[in-house]
């Protein structure tokens, strides 16, 4: 079972304040594309900022927090990424296709969880 209470003590190790939090991979996408998930420390508040390889930004909810997000949190963030109309460039809501594979050094459920998903939906 996963606990969806964990919460990361903090994102930000060293004196960086920009860290990788989650990498996803879409397999079922057209091109087997990547989205990138930042946190930034800004201004005593995280930010969160997800990029495609172009650089396409998809939005994210939340969008900012006081401290590092639950799991669960994580989980919604993620299962309800959008493409941003404001500044596409080609086709970005193909990206979206399926559901991902996640790796995350801060939240390592986050493999099986998404895993298991695809499991259920016949993906693996």
């Amino acid at each position: 079972m996963y606990n969806f209470d964990f919460r990361p003590e903090t994102y930000f190790l060293t004196e960086s304040t920009s860290v990788l939090l989650v990498k996803l991979t879409f397999p079922e996408s057209q091109w087997g594309e990547q989205i990138s998930i930042y946190a930034h420390f800004l201004d005593r508040k995280i930010e969160y900022e997800a990029l495609d390889f172009y650089g396409n930004d998809f939005m994210l909810y939340p969008r900012v927090s006081e401290e590092p997000l639950t799991f669960e949190d994580m989980v919604y963030q993620i299962e309800t990424i959008t493409v941003n109309t404001d500044q596409i460039e080609g086709k970005p809501e193909l990206t979206l296709n399926g559901i991902p594979e996640a790796e995350s050094i801060y939240y390592p459920e986050l493999k099986n969880y998404f895993e298991e998903k695809r499991k259920n939906f016949d993906l693996l």
